[in-house]
Order: structure tokens, then sequence, then C-alpha cells
């Protein structure tokens, strides 16, 4: 999936070209008049009139041959350049209108398709760096923002105000998997996760908090997830100042695709080769080789001493440290039971 535009040609590119060419006859024509002994105001006055053919008498002392051949010369250049550059310029006109309304059309065809993709709303610094990493490694992302010059290669764009139900709507709301609330406002992110919610109950919510109290009430408005960025990045830099190393590999892990180690999750299912068995007893790390480094059990409660013998239910998350070859290994393991 590719939603940035495709490459097509400029269309204002021949109308630079024919206003560069009336210029350089003005000028000409400016110049020739003043050597025959016209002043500069009268020369470029009679090449105007001239190359706009409005049809009025000649200017200045005298009109001889030489007078007739350069008004003759502009006219045969000059009205050819201008009705080049008019008819140029409105077929750009027509082309960039067909074509925005081509690609719009496209674009709404495409979203109507997608399944499964993640919507951002608001395409500020926190939801650029989102969609960055996760365009990175592969997922369908729609942008929702009101600026609607956004261009975002491997993305789809939507202009328009997220706290409209109909906007949501446009950017596949009720079909995608996940969306990120990454407005400047408490409130109008409280507004869109209330409303994405009853559009799409299943949907895993993941907001912006930019108060230090908005996080309970965003929880409590239907958000799954709720960051404050301020306070991820303080507490990002008190590690670099503690634990430099450490706060470099998990931070790189976390943000790097190309890096060979990567975290990563995976929820056990019912009857699947993980369920009600230990970790010793899947034989998880012989046939993968990847490192399980904690478990989320499902109510909540984390597990982060993982030993053999703890053993996985149904529902329980898989944190795993591994490779990406790794990774594609447990996917393969797991979902061929």
């Amino acid at each position: 999936m590719d939603g940035s535009p495709t490459s097509a040609p400029d269309p204002w590119r021949r109308t630079r070209f024919g206003l560069t060419a009336v210029a350089a006859v003005l000028g000409l024509g400016t110049a020739a008049y003043r050597i025959i002994g016209l002043t500069w105001i009268e020369a470029f006055y009679q090449t105007l009139i001239t190359v706009s053919t409005v049809g009025f008498g000649e200017v200045g002392p005298t009109v001889d041959n030489t007078y007739r051949l350069v008004t003759s010369l502009i006219i045969l250049f000059g009205v050819g350049v201008s009705v080049y550059t008019i008819g140029v310029t409105f077929d750009g006109l027509m082309e960039g209108h067909f074509r925005g309304r081509l690609e719009r059309n496209r674009m709404e065809r495409e979203l109507h398709a997608l399944r499964g993709h993640i919507i951002i709303c608001g395409w500020g610094q926190v939801g650029q760096s989102i969609g960055r990493m996760l365009i990175g490694r592969g997922r369908m992302v729609t942008i929702i923002d009101r600026h609607a010059e956004i261009r975002q290669n491997g993305a789809y764009f939507v202009s328009g105000d997220a706290t409209e139900e109909d906007v949501l709507r446009r950017a596949g709301i009720e079909r995608a998997s996940g969306l990120v609330v990454a407005l400047d406002s408490d409130a109008d992110n409280m507004y869109v996760i209330v409303s994405a919610r009853a559009l799409n109950p299943s949907l895993f919510i993941v907001t912006r908090s930019n108060g230090p109290n908005a996080g309970p009430k965003l929880l409590q408005a239907g958000a799954d997830r709720v960051v404050n960025p301020h306070e991820i990045g303080g507490n990002r830099m008190a590690s670099f100042l503690l634990h430099p190393n450490v706060a470099d590999f998990i931070g790189e892990n976390m943000t790097d695709g190309d890096l060979e180690l990567r975290l990563g999750e995976r929820t056990v299912r019912a009857g699947g080769r993980l369920s009600d068995q230990t970790l010793a007893e899947s034989g998880l790390a012989d046939s993968t080789g990847i490192t399980v480094i904690a478990i989320r059990r499902s109510n909540g409660s984390w597990v982060h001493n993982v030993r053999g013998d703890e053993r996985l239910c149904p529902e329980d998350t898989i944190i795993v440290l591994g490779t990406p070859g790794q990774h594609e290994a447990l996917r393969h393991w797991t979902e061929g039971s």
C-alpha cells in the first residue's frame, strides 16, 4: 500500500515558460522601440498595447518603416506568445482540478476498501513520530488532520476535523483496528474517543494526554491506553542520566526497525500451542529461538522474572525479544497449531 500521490507532470511548467516568453517579448520590444527613438515609458506602453492588441494608435513623434517593422515583429511573436500562455494556463487550471478530483475519488475508494488499518488523529510532532514508526513496520495508516496539504508516503490522508463523526467515518473508523488520538486539546481528544468508541466498540484506542490530571478521564471516556509525552520525555531524560546504555538499548529496539533485536508481543490463544502449558513444556525457545522476558496475565498483572515453569493461560500475553526472523518463526509456530 502506498498512499502517496502518483508522480505526474507539473501542470504549471508550460505556464511558467509562457510567462517568461511574454516578459522577454515585452523587454525586447521596449528595447527596440527605445532604440528607434521612443522614451522608455513610450516604448513600454507601445509594446504593451501591441502585444495586448487593444487597438490604440502608435505613440512617438515618427512612424516610419523601421517603426512599422518593429511593431509587426512584436505582433507576430507577442500575440502568439500571449495566446499560448493564456491557453496553457487554462489547461493547467483544468488539469489540476480534474487530477485533484480523480485523486480524491481514488483515495476514497481505497479508504473504503481498507480493513484493520490504524487511524492517526492529529499530524503534529507526536502524530508524525507515531506515523513514521507504524509505516516503517508495514502497518496501514490513515491520517486525519485539518491541513489539506499533508503528504506522507505509505499513508492515506483525510482532510477534516477529527471530532466530527463524518470525518471519522470517511477514514474507515468502523473497519479500523486501532486509533491514535494525538490532538493538542484534552477536550478534543476525549470527544474523539467517545465518538470512535461508539462507532467501533472493539477499536483499540491510544490517546495523548496533555495535562497531568487528564489520564483517568480519558480512560473513562473509552481509551485503552493514555500516554503523556511530557512525562515520558522526562523519564527518558532521567534514564539517560541514571542508566544511559540501558536507555539507549531499550529506546533503539523500540523505534529502530533495522536493528537485529526487536521487542514484540504475542497473545496466547485458547487451544493453541502455548495454552495451558509451561514455557518449558511448550518448547517455545527450542522451536523459535525467541526469549520471553515478561508475561502479562489476562487480569492485567505482570510476571517479570520469567521461569520455565510459568504456566500460560488463554489471553495471557508474552513479551518477547528476538531477531526479525525469530519473531516471524514465532508467528508461524503459534499460528500452525
